[in-house]
């Protein structure tokens, strides 16, 4: 599991990595995905480095927790006006890569189910 030194999302928080940002706040931080996975695909990252969803309900306020769904549902809003999912990927047979929080906003096209 990466830490905070290695972790790609810690290091585009702290501006080591470039990122194309969307949100910025000071728990929260949101920018277009790399490797988009639909015409609009934001990924949304609390700041702070917390390893998955599980571990992020356990330790962190409620005032946390809202900011991160708030941010994202008012750019699913933004980018998906027809539409728009959010995803959370928790661990290795859940499809996370990036073991630092995040969520996948993802828009601009028919999403269908089950999405895998």
């Amino acid at each position: 599991m990466k830490t905070m030194t290695d972790c790609i999302f810690c290091k585009i928080v702290c501006g080591e990595i470039p990122a194309t940002e969307v949100a910025r706040s000071k728990r929260v931080v949101a920018f277009r995905d790399v490797n988009p996975q639909a015409p609009s695909h934001l990924v949304v990252v609390p700041t702070r480095h917390v390893a998955d969803l599980g571990s992020f309900a356990e330790i962190a306020d409620d005032g946390e927790i809202a900011e991160l769904l708030r941010t994202a549902a008012q750019l699913g809003r933004r980018v998906g006006p027809g539409g728009y999912r959010v995803v959370a990927n928790e661990g290795a047979d859940g499809g996370q890569t990036v073991f630092h929080l995040h969520l996948h906003v993802l828009a601009g096209r028919h999403l269908t189910w089950p999405p895998g």
